[in-house]
This record gives C-alpha cells, sequence and structure tokens, in this order.
C-alpha cells in the first residue's frame, strides 16, 4: 500500500528498540525503552525540510499512531520533527 501525507504532515516510522545492552545484556521487551529515531517514509509536497529515507528525531507523544499492511507508522506535522540525525 502506498501512502500519501498531506497538508504539511510526514509518514514516519520508529526505528527498532535496542534489544541488548553495551556489555551484551539481553532486554526483555518490557524494559526497552522505545527509540526517538525515526525512518523518514513519505513526505506531503509543501514539506521540504526532510525527505524519504531521512532519520529524524521527533517528540515523544507527538503525531497519530496507524498502522497498515502489518507495518506501524506516524503521521506528524512537520513542525513536530526536532532534528535531522546524520
Amino acid at each position: 500500500m502506498n501512502i500519501k501525507p498531506l497538508n504539511e504532515r510526514v509518514v514516519i516510522k520508529r526505528l527498532e528498540a535496542q534489544e541488548t545492552t553495551k556489555s551484551g545484556i539481553i532486554l526483555a521487551a518490557s524494559a526497552q525503552e522505545k527509540p526517538e529515531i525515526f525512518e523518514v517514509i513519505a513526505v506531503a509536497n509543501d514539506v521540504d525540510i526532510v525527505k524519504a529515507g531521512d532519520k529524524v528525531l521527533a517528540g515523544k507523544y507527538s503525531g497519530t499512531d496507524v498502522k497498515l499492511d502489518d507495518e506501524e507508522y506516524t503521521v506528524i506535522k512537520a513542525e513536530d520533527i526536532l532534528a535531522v540525525v546524520e
């Protein structure tokens, strides 16, 4: 399924949580923190600050979570992007 955001919106996907510590200890799913780094999946035509494939930081509670084709995405306003990760 193809998704096209509108009105200065961006579709992002949360990157996978870290499953082990630096010392090699495996973390239970309940102990893993949700990463705040996302991959940009799609952007509206009127958004020029990011493009698909960029890694970004976004607020923990910003946006609307949606599930499409067994994948979880978040749709946020472009202004909710805090930074681009390089």
